[in-house]
């Protein structure tokens, strides 16, 4: 699993989420169908950190959300 953060130039938001294909979940989030990034088109890949698996995965999630994306991904340069 991965756990990624996204950053949108157009909205200056981030976006974090985790995926077992990151490939695929960045079209996905680049081609409207994701509800919550469809209007920060076109979004990239600031991290990506790989974990053993989806309970690791959710937690690590939710540590960066409540850390703040920005703050988190600075803590952890040179990580991805």
């Amino acid at each position: 699993m991965i756990v990624y953060i996204l950053y949108s130039d157009k909205s200056s938001r981030y976006y974090v989420g985790q995926t077992a294909d990151i490939k695929e979940r960045l079209k996905r989030h680049n081609s409207r169908r994701v509800k919550s990034t469809k209007h920060g088109i076109p979004w990239k890949i600031v991290l990506q950190i790989e974990v053993s698996d989806r309970s690791i995965a959710m937690q690590l999630e939710t540590r960066i959300k409540k850390r703040g994306a920005k703050r988190f991904k600075d803590d952890h340069r040179g990580v991805a």
